[in-house]
């Protein structure tokens, strides 16, 4: 069993800052390939970003490439997601996710039913 942890979370003006983090239970945080995703009232979840076992491979939505930095500490069982020049539209409960199963190293998943355990969130409100 594995325990998602989100803070971070908060109101902020458009073109302003926020870093979400997610710490994990577990001792194998490091085999966890992590994602982040977001929904908006009314609108379905999705995807974010998600980074990989290694660490080093990354994927984006379109809409967050270049704003957006997923990244992870193994030492502290932690990821991040570093979100900049925000916009109205990126409004929503924003929930990470892990998924333990045995994925290849640079594997990032994209889709929801491909993780396994999720946080309960946190919200994020940006004002125009």
């Amino acid at each position: 069993q594995v325990q998602l942890v989100e803070s971070g979370g908060g109101v902020v003006q458009a073109g302003g800052s926020l870093r979400l983090s997610c710490a994990a239970s577990g001792r194998t945080f490091s085999s966890y390939a992590m994602g982040w995703f977001r929904q908006a009232p009314g609108k379905e979840r999705e995807f974010v970003a998600g980074v990989a076992r290694n660490g080093g491979t990354t994927n984006y939505r379109d809409s967050v490439k270049g704003r957006f930095t997923i990244s992870r500490d193994n030492a502290k069982n932690t990821v991040y997601l570093q979100m900049s020049s925000l916009k109205p539209e990126d409004t929503g409960v924003y929930h990470c996710a892990a998924s333990t199963r045995a994925w290849g190293a640079s594997v990032v998943l994209t889709t929801g039913g491909a993780y396994d355990y999720w946080g309960q969130g946190t919200q994020v409100t940006v004002s125009s």
